[in-house]
């Protein structure tokens, strides 16, 4: 008689959580249009993890109930799985990299346009009109900031931080090569730091989702920093392509280096700018 082939333990509860994994990405696209199945299952499940440990669930099914059924739950699903808001000049040796390279090629465009995708927080859109301004490009230039959860999207566009926080973002300004002082582009409202007017004045705040939209634009600068880390390999590349579809020749890229252009088909199509802050010129 043939004996019985018996998995690890560990190999099956793997694979029964690799289906319940699969079933909550695909109930959550069926209920809501959000889709996250295409994603690196490994971070993924860590962030799951994350919220059945908070919410004290033994398993992914659990969890599926709890967000199908809990409008809170669901919220909560989606900020986790959207990612973190990058703080204000949050790499400072990127900003640097921008300030050395953006201006040439901004002053050469009648009408520049940039585009931050899935900018989930005012200060990463705003780190960068700060610097436009200090390079006296922003009066001339728009900003298009896009969100893909479109629930986190009136927060991401408030226009505010914590007060607290301001030592730390005055140091990264400093090291990012500010030229001025922090403080002179936002002022105190109700206990928290709000971005001047004057900065957020040419700033479009849109819902977008990379992983389902087409291009909508064609910008001189694409800046995509903390997302494409998430994406599966399929995900990567479209993302990729459609940067490359909404970039004119010579147009600039930033994204995290996760992204990978040195990658056929995307390393005969770009020159690196500054490739260990991920910052690159479309020749193709």
């Amino acid at each position: 008689m043939a004996a019985s082939i018996v998995m690890p333990a560990m190999t099956a509860a793997q694979a029964v959580e690799d289906l319940e994994i699969d079933l909550l990405l695909e109930g959550v696209f069926q209920f809501s249009g959000y889709d996250f199945r295409g994603y690196q299952r490994e971070p993924l499940r860590q962030k799951l993890h994350g919220l059945m440990q908070a919410d004290g669930m033994p398993t992914v099914s659990a969890l599926q109930d709890r967000v199908l059924h809990d409008t809170a739950a669901f919220e909560s699903l989606l900020r986790v799985l959207s990612g973190q808001p990058a703080p204000l000049f949050d790499n400072p040796g990127h900003f640097r990299a921008l300030r050395d390279s953006l201006g040439p090629w901004l002053r050469s465009c009648p009408s520049p346009k940039i585009w931050i995708a899935d900018c989930l927080s005012s200060e990463e859109a705003c780190s960068l009109a700060i610097l436009l301004k200090e390079e006296n490009l922003y009066d001339r230039t728009r900003i298009f900031a896009t969100v893909s959860n479109e629930s986190l999207l009136e927060e991401a566009s408030g226009g505010c931080f914590p007060l607290d926080r301001m030592p730390e973002y005055e140091e990264n300004y400093r090291r990012s090569g500010g030229q001025s002082s922090l403080a002179s582009y936002c002022i105190e409202s109700e206990g928290k730091a709000l971005f001047i007017p004057e900065l957020r004045r040419n700033i479009t705040w849109a819902h977008y989702n990379l992983t389902t939209d087409a291009s909508f634009n064609e910008f001189e600068l694409i800046i995509c920093r903390r997302r494409l880390g998430d994406f599966g390999v399929a995900l990567r590349r479209r993302a990729l392509q459609l940067f490359h579809e909404s970039l004119p020749l010579f147009g600039m890229l930033s994204v995290d280096t996760t992204a990978d252009l040195s990658a056929t088909p995307f390393d005969s199509r770009y020159k690196p700018v500054c490739a260990e802050q991920g910052l690159y010129r479309r020749m193709v």
